[in-house]
C-alpha cells in the first residue's frame, strides 16, 4: 500500500466531523504535554502525551465511527496522518481532500 492510498483509507475512517474533532482537541492536547515536559523538565507530561493525543481520537473511533484506528496498523502513517489533517483544517483546505477521497458522498 502507498501513503496516498492510506491517506484516502484514513480520511475515510475519518468521516464523521466530531471523530476528526477529537482528533484535532487530542492531537493539540498531546503537543501541550510534550512541551510542559519540555519546559517543566518534568517526564509526567511525557506519560501522560500518548493518554492525551490517543484518548479523545480512539474515543471518537468507538462512539461514532465504529471502526478500528488506523494507528495499530500504520502508527507512522498514521501520526503523520493526524498532524496533515489538523494542518488541512487550520488552513481550511480538508474539504477539498475530503471530497477528492469520497468522504460525504452518498
Amino acid at each position: 500500500m502507498s501513503y496516498d492510498e492510506f491517506w484516502s483509507g484514513y480520511l475515510g475512517a475519518h468521516a464523521d466531523p466530531r471523530t476528526r474533532a477529537l482528533h484535532y482537541i487530542g492531537t493539540l492536547s498531546a503537543a501541550a504535554a510534550l512541551i510542559a515536559a519540555g519546559l517543566g523538565r518534568d517526564w509526567r507530561w511525557l506519560a501522560a502525551a500518548p493518554v492525551l493525543g490517543y484518548g479523545p481520537a480512539w474515543i471518537g473511533h468507538a462512539a461514532f465511527e465504529h471502526n478500528r484506528p488506523k494507528t495499530f496498523g500504520h502508527p507512522a502513517w498514521s501520526l503523520f496522518s493526524d498532524l496533515r489533517m489538523l494542518g488541512l483544517f487550520a488552513a481550511g483546505r480538508l474539504g477539498g481532500e475530503l471530497r477528492r477521497a469520497g468522504v460525504g458522498r452518498r
